[in-house]
């Protein structure tokens, strides 16, 4: 079920993955796209869809690998029009039973480092939610500074006010010796 802080939940229950794996193709509903846009401060998303392969293993791990494609509005950064961007993400990961994944916080190497690498994801009361999986990843994907092809930034310079421009502020603090502003006496 969706949340406000998990727009786009599709769970699948770990114990009915058959052994041979699972493919799930998913498509956000128009809600879920209204959900994922107003968490992410998007203007919109039109379209947002994951293909993911998920293999079982006897230890209890289960390897999802797949793609996320989606159609997104943004703002632009410099002009705050509209800007549609798509994703396309790929996505690697592993999950692990909750214990192992404390097991796994115990090993770390001498200076205290874990292995490197993306650390394994907790299999969550047996379920694993790809459609939260995928909305991370269509986060994970968007232009952090969106901008119109176009758009270009020119700061606005009042060339005719001398004291307005970026060596202004340095030459106040360029007093010469002789002229310090005046200071309160020492009481003595």
């Amino acid at each position: 079920m969706a949340s406000e802080d998990n727009p786009w939940s599709v769970p699948v229950v770990v114990l009915q993955i058959p052994e041979t794996g699972l493919h799930r193709d998913i498509v956000a509903s128009a809600a879920e796209r209204e959900a994922i846009s107003a968490l992410g401060d998007l203007r919109g998303v039109a379209e947002a869809t994951a293909s993911f392969d998920l293999r079982p293993f006897t230890d209890g791990r289960v390897h999802l690998t797949g793609r996320v494609r989606a159609k997104v509005t943004q703002t632009c950064v410099v002009t705050l029009d509209p800007v549609d961007n798509v994703i396309d993400e790929s996505v690697d990961l592993t999950f692990l039973p909750p214990e192992q994944i404390r097991e796994l916080s115990d090993t770390v190497d001498e200076e205290g480092e874990p292995d490197p690498g993306d650390p394994p994801e907790a299999i969550e009361r047996g379920i694993i939610d790809i459609g939260r999986v995928a909305t991370d990843a269509l986060y994970l994907g968007l232009d952090p500074y969106p901008r119109k092809p176009d758009a270009v930034f020119e700061p606005v310079v009042d060339r005719d006010d001398p004291d307005m421009n970026p060596f202004a502020a340095l030459k106040a603090l360029q007093q010469p010796v002789g002229s310090e502003s005046p200071r309160k006496p020492k009481k003595g």
